[in-house]
């Protein structure tokens, strides 16, 4: 890993709030990702499970969490499994962990080798009354492979068919969604190496610049900084392709006269950040440019004035897309006879401003949480509304992360350069 290590209490306290949900004399096993073939003999860049991450903090393949809070045994009622270290593998792939290691970065106090879990799994289950699997239950799932946590389920389910099963990712919906302050912690260094690249781009854009340059940039700026990764495929769309919500072919010329919409975030200790600005090219907002671009900062600012806990997603999405509506009749993008003739189904506003406001935020990128439910002290979320034109073959958006409080939230991206006043003064540095 290039990131510090992290303070194992962050996982500690993951794992009582889990086990604290788990019904009475149950087991959960957690199992990591596979490592994923591309083509040949090579294989993709390992990604932990990001629920067995959010348990234990073991960013390696071949690793389990097993949880059974009512052993007889106090030994085994928090478990790390890890693959043993093989002598000829590591010439080849690099070091495996250590059980100490293992125990220092999980705050778990027993670790047992994988090769050796079989004869004692067996005896744990047949004292539990359930036993809880994991499942990727994300809204936004779209995959239908096969991974490990699915294959893992139909061998349970033919060894030990008469017990009864429950769902992890139920529990874990709740949970990941409501960070802790320590979480938080890690999340703000993430955010805090995405500030900074920021910061460089300001400085390095000009017109005639790559697309591919700039995110070039970024991914340095990312590595120097102890980042794992970028958390997502960088957005870097000038002119008229801001308009393409996730656009990454990234592999035009910014021109002069252009914004230039960037969507980027560093992920650091398994946490992500996730920022949106939309800047000119040659330094310096047209008149247009700027009303356009202030009309979408008001819309940012009104966003995250009323994202509050109590609020849904729905209702504050209906009240963003209301005040959008005023905002964009002042741009002169929409007329009364435009208000007057709407879909009920399909909003006006909906021409300029096709996508939601916000999304949770955490291990993933758009991680774990309820979109019905009323938000909550603790969750953190993007607030990110654009306005794109394709008349004027513009684009903006403006994105920023939020720690939701008891009476509000607080923006963990308040000291990110925002206002065109503040964006043009350090482009004119440069």
């Amino acid at each position: 890993m290039k990131y510090l290590p992290l303070d194992p209490a962050i996982f500690v306290q993951n794992r009582k709030r889990f086990i604290s949900r788990m019904e009475k004399n149950s087991i959960a096993i957690f199992n990591s990702n596979d490592e994923l073939p591309s083509n040949g003999d090579a294989t993709h860049t390992f990604k932990q499970n990001s629920d067995l991450y959010w348990l234990c903090g073991i960013d390696q393949e071949d690793t389990m969490v097993i949880l059974f809070p009512d052993n007889p045994d106090p030994r085994f009622r928090e478990v790390l499994v890890l693959v043993r270290p093989n002598e000829l593998k590591e010439k080849w792939d690099g070091r495996r962990l250590r059980a100490e290691e293992g125990k220092r970065i999980s705050g778990m106090k027993t670790v047992m080798w994988l090769d050796t879990l079989e004869s004692v799994l067996q005896t744990w289950i047949h004292l539990a009354d359930n036993i809880y699997l994991n499942t990727n239950e994300n809204d936004r799932k779209a995959s239908q492979v096969p991974v490990r946590d699915y294959r893992y389920i139909e061998t349970m389910r033919q060894r030990y068919p008469l017990h009864p099963y429950k769902r992890s990712a139920r529990i874990m919906k709740e949970l990941r969604a409501v960070k802790t302050s320590q979480e938080v912690v890690v999340m703000q260094q993430a955010i805090d190496i995405t500030h900074n690249t920021f910061l460089r781009l300001l400085k390095f854009i000009k017109p005639g610049v790559m697309e591919y340059e700039i995110e070039a940039e970024i991914y340095h700026s990312f590595l120097s900084q102890r980042a794992t990764r970028p958390a997502y495929n960088s957005i870097v769309a000038s002119g008229d392709r801001a308009r393409t919500l996730h656009y990454i072919e990234n592999n035009q010329a910014c021109k002069d006269g252009e914004l230039i919409l960037m969507d980027f975030g560093a992920e650091y200790g398994g946490y992500c950040a996730d920022l949106t600005r939309t800047i000119p090219v040659n330094g310096k907002f047209t008149k247009r440019q700027k009303e356009v671009y202030n009309g979408c900062l008001h819309l940012h600012n009104y966003a995250k004035s009323i994202l509050k806990p109590g609020i849904t997603i729905a209702a504050y999405t209906d009240k963003v897309g209301a005040e959008a509506t005023r905002v964009f009749v002042k741009l002169g993008l929409l007329t009364k006879q435009d208000l007057k003739n709407e879909d009920k189904d399909n909003l006006a506003y909906r021409k300029y401003l096709y996508h939601g406001i916000s999304h949770h935020l955490g291990i993933d990128v758009h991680d774990l949480g309820s979109r019905t439910e009323p938000v909550t002290a603790g969750m953190v979320f993007t607030i990110e509304p654009g306005i794109y034109i394709e008349e004027e073959q513009m684009g903006i958006r403006i994105e920023n992360n939020v720690w939701l409080t008891k009476t509000g939230n607080k923006d963990l991206m308040a000291n990110i350069p925002i206002t065109v006043e503040e964006i043009e003064s350090i482009m004119k540095k440069k």
